[in-house]
């Protein structure tokens, strides 16, 4: 299989692809081989999300009846997120596997590049193609979340399913910012960002969001004027990496023992976190969706039991007003 036979990659990703293989070749014959059956197993995956109908053909047809694409964002509108998979399209399962095998793959063409004097050109790029596809994961997940919110309004819902239908049925010819640029400008600023904590202010951490973001709207969300307090708390723990019991254990410290700074060790050492499960260097892509799937579950726990704290993520936050306003994410 040739760059020519790769439909389901774009043109930097194939070009990317296409450098990457030939420099480990040059390097191992037998690991080049190895990536190439990986690269195969993609392409067939690829090929039955091609091959699968799209929804709105299958649901004409479902049971007999006339359905329309409407009725797909009808049915996710209502559905509980625990009951979630067995109402999801054929074509939306057997894609969000192929979106995990793309991930992978990139994946393991780093892998095999590490050791080799790779360009620093080719690294970045492959880097880059590696993150657009996590955050295209990531923005699948946060659509979801909001569709399977029993508390959001009926219009936010009925958008998150819309983008979710788009996604689905364009799996193989769509990048995140291709639906929501909004997201992966704030992502991509975020993963490069480490946080200090310093006076826990978060002025530091805003400065570099700023500074990396190409897309500003979702920093103008948390400085308007109508933002609550849940939803600068979501975004506190947005942009420290930390769950909110975690900032405010450390704040009261701080109160507690007269100090105006927190170190990043004295907050590792106070938390009880090794240094495996602390903040990493730089934490890139996959770190990022990490941090997201925490403090997704933090506010699930929170929205359950009635405790204190944000009931979403920062982004869902967001996300929601900007649903809401009709806007495009």
């Amino acid at each position: 299989m040739g760059s020519s036979d790769w439909f389901f990659f774009d043109k930097a990703e194939a070009i990317h692809v296409e450098a990457g293989l030939r420099l480990v070749g040059a390097s191992s014959a037998d690991e080049e081989a190895l990536l190439r059956g990986v690269l195969g197993r993609l392409e067939r995956t690829a090929s039955l999300v091609r091959d699968t109908p799209s929804m709105a053909a299958s649901w004409r047809v479902r049971g007999g009846r006339n359905f329309s694409g409407e009725s797909l964002v009808e049915l996710l509108c209502r559905v509980p997120d625990y009951d979630l998979d067995l109402h999801v399209p054929t074509k939306a399962i057997i894609g969000q596997g192929y979106l995990i095998a793309k991930i992978n793959f990139f994946k393991a063409l780093r892998y095999a590049l590490e050791p080799l004097d790779a360009p620093q050109e080719l690294t970045t790029g492959l880097a880059l193609e590696l993150g657009k596809a996590i955050y295209a994961k990531l923005a699948e997940e946060l659509f979801l979340s909001i569709v399977t919110d029993v508390t959001a309004p009926a219009d936010v819902k009925t958008g998150a399913a819309r983008y979710l239908a788009r996604i689905w049925d364009e799996r193989l010819v769509i990048a995140v910012d291709d639906f929501a640029p909004l997201l992966e400008s704030t992502w991509r600023a975020r993963s490069k960002l480490l946080p200090i904590l310093g006076t826990m202010l978060g002025t530091y951490e805003v400065f570099q969001l700023f500074r990396e973001a190409c897309d500003l709207r979702f920093l103008d969300y948390f400085g308007g004027d109508d933002v609550g307090l849940e939803q600068l708390i979501a975004f506190e723990e947005f942009l420290f990496g930390l769950s909110h019991e975690e900032i405010t254990k450390l704040r009261q410290h701080m109160r507690d023992e007269a100090k105006s700074v927190m170190t990043l060790d004295g907050a590792r050492e106070l938390l009880g976190r090794t240094k495996m499960s602390w903040m990493p260097m730089n934490e890139g892509a996959q770190a990022l969706y990490t941090s997201y799937k925490k403090r997704r579950v933090k506010a699930n726990y929170r929205a359950l039991t009635g405790a204190e704290g944000p009931k979403r993520t920062a982004e869902e936050y967001v996300m929601m007003a900007i649903l809401h306003a009709g806007a495009t994410p």
